[in-house]
């Protein structure tokens, strides 16, 4: 609907110039860290501007105030949009912080976290985290303050009044966690809550139009909201929507759909997936083409994920409404979504499926992948940025405990390769097994090739899901276990410690364990030389019986529980 109120803008130049420096200060600190994500923070700078210059209510001398309004950021990989302006409002959060974005231990995360785990990190309402969360905690504040207006306001004293302030964009909305959050609001009728929505048509991978084509405007109207459409960058517009949204007490939550051009202020990328941050990333040019030739039934998707899985196979078109015989699909940010889909590939029965995103969104998947273990269903999961290399990113993008717990579901093999030799077989792996999910987890950081051992041996060990990638050139003293990254730390320390270290890739317990009792495991259960091994000083936090019949206690560093 169209707000014909009279509100303006009491300050234009003043809020123009600070929604100019405000880009200036994201410019500067993303492209400080050579990281980050400039789109929302160029794109949104006047929506900035007239929330935290001019109507949103808080104390930056007193950041806990209790009536102040949340403002929550729902796009946390736009995290330069808050800290700029929470800088420029006067919180205790100076220049020098802020650009010391993405540094460790600064008070300016790749991701947004709570003051409760970060003291010193005024003005964070919530951690986000994954996409979509930041929606669903905005619904639960304002039912929390719905609930103490209701207990603590009284006929002559009004403890409560204030609003919750959310920022998202397509890929939250796309989230099914939000479309829940949001169905919650408009029955509960909670008209504190005013979400922005940053409408700039632009997704990580593809042009939103690749992925959405829904009536967004109407998808709100249907579920209780009110709805209002204003440019973006216009102030004035802006402060007419937010100022009907705050004083309507008509039991909606208000949607203001703010259209605006993502990256706007650098005329090379504006507009386009290229602001987003991290597009662009060319995808793998060679590697992918034999698997699309040998195998003319499989389907590689990805939740706006390509350009950092790379898993785009080239030649075989993309899956569409305009063409139903491409083969990379294009599930937008939508991992819960993406993984039932898989299933019902699987079910289908002609086709081999996969499906990628980053591991930390994994979460999302679940219980999708949970039924496709139980169904013996032959889907891959290729599931990439995976522990503390993705460190810029925050602790909230960090999936560091994630694999334990998949290891511990029955019947998905778990593959987590330390080098090309090894993911090449991992990735053939999943492709040929017939009875089960895999999850193939990667890294995002470059890995070397480990040279202890040649590429077959490599790659046959990998299928038997473990092997030793460095035997000891002396009397056995020790065994060190890597996984995956950590597998090129093993091999560095054990050449440090001496000649009687062994270097054991267990790429793969399920698979290891799939073997015969009596057959021979690569000279991991090599009894007689073990027990001439120094007294055990395991460093597995729980019991490991699992991979016993080799181990005799004797391994000193075990990277299947990804201690490192």
């Amino acid at each position: 609907m169209q707000v014909a109120a009279e509100a303006q803008v009491a300050q234009p130049v003043a809020l123009a110039k600070a929604a100019d420096e405000a880009r200036g200060l994201a410019i500067d600190s993303i492209s400080k860290a050579h990281s980050g994500h400039m789109g929302l923070p160029l794109g949104c700078a006047e929506v900035g501007a007239v929330l935290w210059g001019q109507e949103m209510s808080y104390n930056p001398d007193d950041p806990t105030w209790l009536n102040r309004d949340r403002f929550i950021l729902s796009a946390g990989h736009g995290s330069m949009f808050l800290y700029s302006w929470l800088h420029i409002a006067g919180y205790d959060l100076p220049k020098e912080e802020v650009s010391n974005f993405r540094v460790k231990d600064s008070k300016t995360p790749g991701h947004p976290e709570w003051q409760g785990m970060h003291p010193h990190t005024p003005g964070i309402e919530s951690t986000t985290g994954p996409l979509g969360q930041g929606i669903g905690n905005g619904v639960g504040m304002a039912a929390a303050a719905k609930q103490a207006a209701a207990t603590l306001n009284t006929a002559d004293h009004t403890i409560i009044d204030h609003h919750v302030v959310v920022l998202c964009g397509d890929g939250c909305l796309q989230e099914g966690v939000a479309n829940e959050a949001v169905a919650f609001a408009g029955h509960e009728k909670l008209d504190n809550l005013i979400l922005m929505y940053d409408s700039n048509g632009v997704t990580l991978d593809k042009m939103a139009e690749h992925t959405q084509s829904e009536d967004v405007s109407m998808r709100f109207e249907a579920q209780g909201w009110e709805v209002l459409e204003v440019d973006g960058h216009d102030m004035d517009a802006i402060t007419k929507a937010y100022r009907y949204a705050k004083d309507s007490d008509n039991g909606k939550p208000t949607l203001i759909v703010c259209k605006t051009i993502i990256g706007k202020g650098i005329d090379e990328i504006a507009g386009t997936c290229a602001a987003h941050g991290e597009a662009g990333v060319q995808y793998q040019d060679s590697g992918r083409e034999p698997i699309a030739q040998e195998m003319p039934f499989y389907l590689s998707g990805s939740a706006d994920l390509h350009g950092s899985n790379k898993n785009y196979m080239k030649g075989v078109g993309d899956f569409s409404k305009n063409n139903y015989a491409g083969r990379n699909f294009y599930y937008g940010i939508r991992e819960h979504g993406m993984g039932a889909i898989l299933n019902g590939m699987a079910f289908y029965g002609l086709h081999t499926v996969s499906g990628s995103t980053f591991l930390v969104f994994s979460g999302y998947m679940m219980g999708s992948v949970r039924v496709a273990a139980l169904s013996g269903l032959p889907v891959s999961y290729i599931w990439t940025h995976d522990s503390i290399g993705v460190g810029e990113d925050g602790p909230t993008h960090q999936p560091v405990e994630v694999v334990a717990g998949l290891r511990a579901m029955p019947n998905l093999d778990v593959m987590r390769p330390g080098d090309a030799e090894e993911t090449a077989a991992a990735y053939a792996s999943s492709v040929t097994r017939p009875d089960g999910p895999t999850a193939l987890i990667l890294s995002r950081q470059n890995l070397a090739v480990i040279d202890t051992c040649s590429a077959e041996e490599k790659r046959a060990g990998t299928l038997k899901g473990g092997y030793v990638a460095k035997k000891e050139e002396g009397e056995l003293e020790g065994i060190l276990i890597g996984v995956g990254s950590e597998l090129e730390l093993a091999i560095n320390a054990a050449k440090e410690l001496g000649k009687g270290w062994r270097v054991v890739s267990m790429p793969c317990v399920e698979a290891f364990e799939r073997q015969s009792a009596g057959e021979p495991k690569g000279g991991l259960n090599d009894s007689a030389a073990l027990a001439a091994a120094p007294a055990p000083r395991c460093a597995a936090p729980l019991p490991c019986a699992r991979i016993s019949e080799f181990c005799a206690e004797r391994v000193v560093v075990c990277g299947l529980y990804d201690l490192a």
